[in-house]
């Protein structure tokens, strides 16, 4: 079993780019996988790797700049959801794409997944699903509001559009993990709105700690690895992703007469050109002959 964990800290870093090559170098020697973005607003990702290796790593993060009380979740694999690791620089953990935001200065009011269902069915409560439209797509809590964003950085045009619908109502905000959801409720405070709460540890913490019998998710979570979906109890969801669009798909999609494994599904099919579906099919090929040489292929995993 390999040890998955989701993890985020909002905190400064003065030199990102000093911690880049350091903790490139730890991770290979615990052997994790996975990626970490560093950014002068903290560091965001998800690695795997034995329990102890990730014992070790998680020590040495919380010795990070700010990092004492990082934030993650962990939850089990029977594969490697990774095939390597990457330490990343960007200019935001989470791309939002709003200067001004900043949660380490404030964020909305946390409420615990125990108290989540109550207070979602409150009166004059707002739910807000601030993930992307395919995640949505695969599973999201009953009455949620989708606001069909194909990025994070969308958000922001969303609520300026759409914000008259919300006048003196409380809104409650959720994601996956947690992270989207520090941008978004500061970012709603930024904009006004005086009562502004999210899902504390996100839909991963919900699904672990809430019974199955009494929850008020519907469908799966989606998740960035090769597990691609998990359920109540964080167990392995049924999708696959397309490799062409990354997707989710069920089983029975890939019996569709769209499907072509690593080429297209019946979501991307008509987004993608002739030329890119013959890239992809070379990609393919040379995934198949790097495994025939007992070699892992740089795309990865492909689902095959």
């Amino acid at each position: 079993m390999f040890t998955i964990v989701a993890l985020y800290q909002f905190t400064h870093f003065d030199d990102p780019a000093a911690l880049q090559a350091p903790l490139q170098e730890k991770c290979n020697f615990l052997d994790i996988k996975g990626s970490l973005l560093l950014a002068h607003e903290g560091i965001n990702g998800t690695i795997a790797g034995s329990q102890v290796s990730i014992d070790q790593i998680l020590q040495h993060l919380k010795s990070l700049p700010g990092c004492r009380e990082l934030q993650y979740k962990d939850s089990r694999a029977r594969y490697p959801p990774f095939p390597r690791m990457k330490v990343k620089l960007r200019k935001e953990i989470v791309t939002m794409g709003q200067p001004v935001v900043d949660p380490k200065t404030r964020v909305g009011n946390y409420v615990e997944p125990r108290d989540w269902n109550e207070f979602i069915s409150s009166p004059n409560v707002s739910i807000i699903d601030t993930r992307n439209d395919y995640e949505i797509e695969i599973g999201t809590f009953g009455g949620a509001i989708n606001p069909e964003t194909k990025s994070f950085r969308d958000f922001p045009q969303w609520w300026e559009e759409n914000k008259a619908r919300f006048h003196d109502k409380r809104i409650a905000m959720f994601c996956t993990g947690g992270i989207r959801c520090e941008k978004s409720t500061n970012y709603l405070l930024g904009q006004g709105v005086k009562e502004v709460f999210h899902l504390r540890g996100g839909i991963l913490k919900y699904l672990e700690e809430v019974p199955e019998a009494d929850s008020k998710w519907n469908g799966k979570c989606f998740v960035f690895d090769a597990r691609v979906s998990v359920g109540h109890g964080l167990k392995e969801g049924p999708h696959s992703l397309c490799y062409a669009c990354r997707r989710p798909i069920m089983p029975e999609d890939q019996n569709r007469k769209e499907y072509e494994h690593g080429v297209a599904c019946h979501q991307c099919t008509h987004e993608k050109s002739k030329y890119d579906k013959q890239r992809f099919r070379e990609r393919q090929k040379q995934i198949q002959l790097a495994r025939k040489r007992g070699k892992s292929h740089m795309i990865g995993h492909d689902g095959n």
